[in-house]
């Protein structure tokens, strides 16, 4: 019997911005339940690649597919792939006019179909499990930098996504906040929830993910399990970018 395919699978994608190649030829796949991190410096694509995914983007060569099907087909419909897949970026983008009820109800109702008592019911559910039910009634600028950023993911899982994008999500906060947001993502991994994860957290990634990927000016230079590339990685420039990680105190 052969192995299912994998949920999201990126075979040499390259962008570039005007002149500037920001992806060269990126290949990543992530299997069901698994949770890939992708790490790297600044500036090393790992943003572009994951607005590629979401369709923010489009590629300039390679393809992305979910499921099998080809997203980066320019026939493909935009909107109903985006419904499958869960954002959360670095800001919390969560919209200050509306309660944190009314952020999470907003793509199920609108977007689904769903009804409104049927959508409250869900999003309170949600929010009960990360500890925020109290705070359904209240507006962002009430909230914690970690309390946003929690709600964020909650409205990103609040469609049932069949995969969750996190973007740097503990990158904004303040350090004490940060643990919050990690512990959260680690309940989700625990429940099956398939996650590509962009990160600067190396101990995190160590101790989460299934696979971590390398990214070096829009290059994969290495990847694999978390214990090979964090604790002894092949490439050069990889122990290069982890030793400058551990004089940071992040690993």
């Amino acid at each position: 019997m052969s192995a299912s395919p994998p949920v999201l699978s990126i075979e040499g994608v390259v962008k570039f911005f005007g002149e500037h190649q920001v992806l060269r030829g990126v290949d990543l796949e992530v299997a069901e339940h698994q949770v890939v991190t992708v790490i790297g410096s600044s500036g090393s694509g790992k943003s572009t690649l994951m607005r590629c995914v979401n369709l923010l983007e489009v590629v300039d060569d390679g393809v992305i597919t979910l499921d099998g099907e080809d997203i980066t087909d320019p026939r493909a419909d935009v909107d109903r792939i985006r419904r499958r897949i869960g954002v959360v970026f670095q800001a919390y983008n969560l919209f200050p006019h509306m309660t944190v009820l009314d952020n999470i109800t907003l793509a199920p109702r609108v977007v689904h179909g769903l009804p409104r008592d049927q959508a409250a019911e869900q999003a309170l559910d949600l929010l009960d499990r990360v500890g925020l039910r109290d705070k359904a009634g209240e507006y962002p600028d009430r909230l914690s930098g970690g309390q946003q950023q929690r709600a964020a993911i909650v409205r990103a899982l609040a469609t049932d996504p069949r995969l969750l994008l996190l973007d740097e999500v503990t990158s904004a906060l303040d350090p004490e906040l940060v643990g919050e947001v990690l512990r959260l993502v680690r309940e989700l991994a625990e429940q099956g929830v398939t996650i590509l994860m962009a990160t600067h957290e190396m101990g995190f990634a160590r101790q989460v993910a299934d696979r971590v990927c390398f990214l070096d000016q829009g290059a994969v230079l290495e990847q694999g399990p978390p214990e090979q590339v964090l604790g002894d990685p092949v490439e050069p420039r990889t122990r290069q970018f982890l030793a400058r990680i551990i004089d940071a105190g992040r690993l």
